[in-house]
């Protein structure tokens, strides 16, 4: 059955990088927004006259917290019809029109095992709801790492968040990457997310040499996850514990 399309309001928004913004959007007709972290929510912007050519998906990067409130984080795309209304359209007060949430990119009813969730760009932010609403909710979780890619420093998104949260947090680890920067510091790694998965999973075998058992979530640019999969598979995972999500 086919989700009822809502109004929203566009209550906050913040400019996260210099191509990034966050849209605090409260759903009025609703108490509480109810959604599993991980999933989506589907706007129809009036960017075209067919209707599913106006339509454009967004991860919730908010997590659960029993209010009608969502966050969104949305890069613009210059050459795209949706986030340049977005960006040069939409302010405080605006109203959307959105249906939601959707989408089965969820965390395993019981985290038994560790979590890898390896992102670019704005694919952060179904990961970012997952790791505020484990620690929000106390669920019992093994370890959890968000390895994060981007270019450069001012890329970044959520970093100095998610730092703190790795000191509230026991079991979780935030990594981020850069691809295009020298000057790297503790906690910070040069390079792309390959490299770190690989050298965590390395790092946690056993002393007769298994990996950990562990579910991977894969979710931004196609060639990262692309690679991501040969690469997890060639480790001897089975493909069912990847679970992915593709950005752009």
């Amino acid at each position: 059955m086919a989700q009822e399309w809502q109004k929203g309001i566009v209550t906050k928004i913040m400019d996260e990088t210099h191509s990034t913004k966050r849209y605090w959007i409260q759903i009025p007709e609703m108490d509480k927004f109810d959604f599993a972290p991980g999933q989506f929510v589907t706007l129809d912007l009036p960017i075209h006259e067919q209707k599913n050519k106006r339509w454009r998906s967004y991860s919730i990067a908010s997590a659960p917290d029993g209010t009608n409130t969502i966050e969104l984080v949305i890069v613009l795309n210059e050459f795209g019809l949706g986030t340049p209304y977005l960006f040069n359209e939409v302010t405080v007060g605006s109203e959307l029109t959105l249906r939601g949430p959707q989408g089965k990119f969820t965390m395993p009813e019981t985290i038994d095992k560790d979590l890898y969730l390896i992102c670019t760009g704005t694919g952060i932010a179904p990961f970012r709801s997952m790791a505020h609403y484990i620690h929000t909710a106390k669920l019992p979780h093994q370890q959890v790492h968000i390895i994060f890619g981007c270019r450069k420093f001012e890329d970044g998104l959520y970093i100095n968040e998610l730092k703190a949260l790795e000191k509230e947090l026991v079991g979780f680890h935030f990594h981020p990457c850069y691809s295009r920067e020298e000057n790297i510091t503790e906690g910070q790694h040069k390079g792309y997310v390959h490299d770190v998965y690989e050298q965590l999973l390395n790092a946690s075998r056993t002393s007769n040499g298994a990996l950990p058992n562990a579910y991977f979530y894969l979710c931004g640019w196609k060639n990262m996850i692309d690679s991501a999969k040969e690469k997890i598979v060639a480790l001897g995972y089975d493909k069912k514990a990847i679970h992915l999500e593709l950005y752009g």
